[in-house]
């Protein structure tokens, strides 16, 4: 069995190449279940009710991170819809949920869980390591497969949760540091994994944004607006191979596609 991940979708023009690329992607590679981080997709940060419509119609799960409360009402808007995952190491008392148990078509059901890291993102975070155990407990047995987007910004936070799940989860896919890293490999008990799986955004900007104002703000300190760069869109994914009796993975294939956005 063959599942595709997509990186963090920016903007409008990550949205559209990921309507352009998946179904090519999925019918290429025989991809009977795909999952997208969309926590950029509105306007660069956060998740809307028209994003999530836009995103559902070519992927079964969406992934999110520490932008998913940025636009104004989604907190209310993501209670609708079963398809959304917000991280599973926030509060309790915030709407949505971190993981969930999903159908695929292709055969069997995949768990994702979506979790934060506390490194250089968000400290207030509970501990992720503590909220997947917990989670895993909770899993029915019978659930082999199972996806964690960590959504991190450290490359050993990302590389220890890893390690700390190998064997126990079919893949531990990074998020958030928009940039596709040359590390994916099957660890020894069975995991795929990559520190991060990259963004659908433009090829020639600064993590999605206008070059330009990213290096104003550098140099100057100055708060201001960073515009998204909405042409020249790149689709950064990996597609997991695994047995879907025993939840391992076989093989990771890191992919980077230019659109025609």
């Amino acid at each position: 069995m063959n599942l595709l991940f997509i990186g963090d979708v920016v903007g409008k023009g990550g949205r559209k190449a990921l309507a352009e690329q998946v179904p090519e992607l999925r019918r290429e590679f025989n991809c009977s279940f795909c999952i997208a981080n969309g926590e950029n997709s509105a306007a660069g940060v956060g998740l809307s009710t028209s994003c999530v419509a836009d995103l559902s119609n070519y992927v079964d799960v969406i992934t999110s991170g520490d932008h998913v409360w940025d636009q104004k009402n989604f907190e209310r808007e993501i209670r609708q819809f079963s398809q959304v995952l917000r991280p599973a190491n926030f509060s309790a008392m915030q709407p949505g949920r971190g993981f969930g148990v999903f159908r695929n078509k292709g055969g069997g059901e995949v768990a994702v869980i979506n979790l934060l890291g506390k490194v250089f993102v968000r400290e207030s975070a509970y501990c992720p390591f503590e909220t997947v155990d917990r989670i895993l407990q909770q899993l029915p047995p019978m659930i082999k497969t199972i996806v964690v987007d960590f959504h991190a910004e450290a490359t050993s936070e990302k590389a220890a949760m890893g390690h700390f799940l190998d064997g126990r989860v079919t893949a531990v896919l990074g998020t958030h540091t928009h940039v596709q890293t040359a590390d994916a490999k099957i660890l020894p008990g069975g995991t795929a994994f990559i520190s991060d799986v990259g963004m659908t955004g433009a090829e020639y900007s600064i993590l999605g944004r206008e070059v330009e104002a990213v290096i104003h703000k550098f140099r100057t300190g100055m708060p201001m607006r960073l515009p998204v760069v909405e042409k020249g869109i790149r689709l950064d994914a990996v597609v997991i191979s695994y047995d879907m009796n025993t939840g391992k993975a076989t093989a990771i294939h890191p992919v980077s596609r230019m659109s025609g956005v």
